[in-house]
């Protein structure tokens, strides 16, 4: 059997089985003729793979009758690193992997015009231009966090887009508590929290026109294993890592597969079930309900007590004149002692 040229599916297929064997037979040996019919290439080709491997960083043992064993590999989010741990249906099945790029979300956008399915996902190692909330910018540096942009396309109402932003707050939490146990709190909208300090924001963009949803992007970032004192000086009061909090790296494949699985479970439910548990699930993880907070709108400024969330989304407030609904607004309040 031979292999393709470099970049076609069946060539990125047998890349990526090649990986998750020598992954699931760590620092043990795997002979090639096991590897070449489990793979379903030839010796050779496996051997040119094997150094191809090599030369991205990977370090693998070849020992005369007996094979092949992986000692170390290279800190990557490239999907030959991430399938392995993936257990989805759609979501990360379909990925587009770039070492650098201005935004996840351009190239998104781009791909879901295009027609990717939904589910499929951009992920980078670095961003240029990462993009927050309000035009703001993203700290994005090179190989420690997870910056990826996924494709949805919700059969919902326009009037329901709002819930995708507090559904993605949602799951990525669980995905993130899942892997650290670390106790992260969600900020309405879209930012996630530690101890009051940002460790994850969440942007949703989408395209539609009158009542219908065409598709949905979801960017996310996460601060995984970045040293909080290499950041810019107005960043490092307000924003944390993983690592930091943990006390130890992060290995980011098993984290983005956990975080897809999380979103991909609570999207489909729901869209069988509706907003009701997504609002119960965020309500239990916000750290800001009960709390005197300060929503500033393009129409002026809302100080409060948070109570809940509405059937629409909206965050209702509690004022000296009754309940105000808010839909889109900067909060301030004084979460651990920092304001975020």
């Amino acid at each position: 059997m031979l292999c393709w040229r470099k970049g076609t599916k069946l060539e990125k297929s047998i890349r990526n089985e090649l990986i998750s064997l020598l992954i699931n037979n760590y620092d043990q040996f795997i002979s090639g003729e096991e590897i070449s019919r489990r793979v379903g290439c030839s010796r050779a080709a496996i051997w040119k793979h094997i150094e191809e491997l090599r030369h991205e960083g990977y370090e693998i043992e070849a020992r005369p009758r007996s094979g092949y064993r992986l000692i170390y590999r290279p800190d990557r989010i490239a999907p030959e690193e991430i399938l392995p741990y993936l257990h989805t249906d759609r979501f990360g099945r379909e990925m587009r992997y770039e070492p650098t790029t201005p935004s996840t979300q351009v190239i998104a956008h781009q791909w879901a015009r295009e027609g990717a399915p939904e589910g499929a996902l951009v992920i980078a190692e670095e961003q240029k231009q990462g993009r927050g909330r309000l035009g703001r910018t993203w700290h994005s540096p090179p190989q420690t966090g997870i910056w990826m942009s996924l494709i949805l396309r919700p059969p919902i109402p326009l009037t329901d887009a709002s819930h995708l932003t507090l559904l993605a707050s949602v799951g990525v939490r669980e995905g993130m508590y899942r892997v650290t146990g670390l106790p992260i709190r969600i900020k309405w909208p879209n930012d996630l929290l530690i101890d009051g300090k940002k460790v994850c924001g969440i942007l949703t963009e989408l395209r539609g026109e009158q009542d219908r949803v065409h598709y949905v992007i979801l960017g996310i970032g996460i601060n995984v294993n970045a040293d909080v004192n290499q950041w810019p000086d107005d960043i490092k009061d307000v924003a944390t890592s993983l690592a930091k909090e943990k006390g130890t790296k992060i290995h980011r494949p098993p984290l983005v597969a956990a975080i897809l699985e999380e979103l991909e479970q609570i999207y489909d439910r729901y869209l069988r079930e509706g907003f009701s548990f997504i609002r119960e699930k965020w309500e239990e993880t916000a750290g800001m309900l009960s709390q005197t907070i300060t929503a500033r709108t393009t129409q002026g400024s809302v100080t409060g007590v948070a109570m809940r969330l509405n059937e629409q989304g909206a965050l209702l407030i509690r004022t000296a004149t009754g309940i105000t609904p808010v839909y889109s607004a900067e909060v301030e309040w004084d979460a651990g002692g920092n304001r975020s």
